[in-house]
């Protein structure tokens, strides 16, 4: 009998557990989860008129292995009938906006657009391609993203698009963050061909091989960009949550703060406020540094390396507004740093997925985020922050970069506190190091 003990009940400790169950070694699985719910940073908000608001991922994306992976779990719990796709067809797909200069410009899409010199770009996406290529490749294990792709597709692009890109994703400094460890498709391409082109067009090493289920055969055909939930996206860690809940093999334990992991004779020994657990294996699905602090000290390498990897605060305002208020259709816009720190970009919620609106009138919800990796450096310590300043940033955002004056009709400001943690120069062995 072998009992796993998986820490934190975020969707990311609730899928290990999910794939615990399927293996025919594991007896037992006992989920600790310190807050009153499960799901971790998937969070909705459901009005009671029917309107749906996230105050984390609003639309996940169905590419990959890892996509794959998500909509055969999805099909597994029984949530087909639930979900909302957005095709590539879509306008929010097609449609993604820069805000600079104080202006918002349309991101280059198509072969048109990477024909065309568009604004705010002093020359044609194709040409930048074309190019790459004859770059000479890097010699360095490491380097930030915004080195990486000056070196081979030019400093402009670096400052606005993908200074811009790792604020949306990461919330993010892009000269802080480490290409090798945030986006491994692009280092392993230069490393193995050379050219980031070539390595997307000849392939850059295996990959693992996920067999499509139903669901996920039907979002290729339908070429889904990314999708969401009737119920908002909380409805997927219920989903998982109940289902592991009826499994049999799943203990569920809420408010229970791990204080302490201690080896044993025959695994660990894990201290809650309120006694302890003994588990065979232990997987944890904490934040780095909230894992540090329960390890016990003969792993102090480990500790020291978790403690390394640094974290950020997200502001998110939703906002409703009376009626179709939007001067232009798309997903939403970002803002590159050197227009506002401060904001890190604005989604149109009521774009992608109408289907969340309230039902009484027309509405528009957005989503505007905001601090990241200058969160102290705009607003102050997370701690201090009050909601009316965060609230009022966030409207004057609206007001300045789409135009609104009007004051929303509903609003609720949610502070993600270290919600995303940040892979800097140097994370590929910090991560070496902690696995060995």
């Amino acid at each position: 009998m072998t009992t796993v003990a998986v820490l934190g009940g975020g969707i990311g400790g609730l899928a290990a557990s999910y794939y615990l169950t399927k293996s025919s070694q594991i007896t037992k699985v006992i989920i600790l989860e310190s807050s009153s719910r499960y799901g971790g940073w998937l969070w909705s908000t459901r009005r009671s008129d029917g309107a749906i608001f996230e105050h984390g991922p609003r639309g996940i994306r169905p590419a990959g292995e890892v996509g794959c992976n998500t909509l055969n779990m999805v099909e597994d719990l029984g949530l087909q009938s639930e979900i909302l796709p957005v095709s590539y067809s879509h306008i929010a797909s097609k449609n993604r906006y820069i805000y600079v200069n104080r202006k918002l410009h349309k991101m280059p899409s198509g072969i048109g657009g990477a024909i065309r010199t568009v604004p705010p770009f002093s020359r044609s996406l194709l040409l930048s391609v074309a190019m790459e290529p004859l770059v000479k490749k890097g010699k360095e294990e490491d380097e930030s993203i915004h080195s990486f792709v000056s070196r081979r597709l030019g400093k402009e692009l670096a400052d606005i698009a993908i200074d811009s890109l790792c604020r949306g994703v990461f919330a993010g400094d892009c000269r802080k963050l480490s290409v090798r460890s945030c986006f491994p498709p692009l280092y392993n391409a230069e490393k193995q061909r050379g050219s980031i082109v070539l390595g997307m067009l000849l392939g850059s090493g295996p990959s693992p091989v996920v067999l499509p289920g139903p669901l996920a055969q039907r979002s290729r055909k339908e070429s889904w960009a990314q999708w969401s939930l009737r119920r908002g996206v909380e409805s997927f860690p219920e989903a998982l949550t109940d289902w592991l809940a009826h499994s049999g093999r799943v203990q569920l334990h809420r408010h229970a703060t791990v204080k302490q992991l201690q080896p044993s004779a025959s695994g660990w020994e894990i201290q809650l406020e309120d006694g302890t657990i003994s588990a065979d294996h232990v997987i944890s699905a904490l934040p780095a540094k909230a894992l540090s602090s329960v390890l016990p000290s003969s792993l102090q390498p480990l500790i020291q390396q978790l403690q390394e990897i640094s974290t950020v605060t997200v502001a998110v305002v939703n906002l409703e507004y009376k009626g179709s208020i939007l001067p232009v259709e798309g997903f939403g816009h970002l803002i590159p740093s050197s227009e506002d720190r401060g904001v890190l970009g604005v989604v149109y919620d009521s774009v992608p997925f109408p289907q969340h609106n309230s039902p009484n009138g027309d509405t528009t919800r957005l989503t505007v985020m905001m601090g990241g990796a200058w969160f102290q450096e705009v607003f102050g310590a997370p701690e201090e922050v009050s909601e009316e300043r965060l609230m009022a940033a966030a409207t004057e955002a609206i007001r300045c970069q789409l135009g609104v004056t009007m004051a929303p009709s509903w609003s609720k400001v949610v502070l993600q506190k270290d919600c995303i943690p940040q892979y800097h120069l140097g994370h590929w062995r910090r991560s070496l190091c902690a696995a060995t």
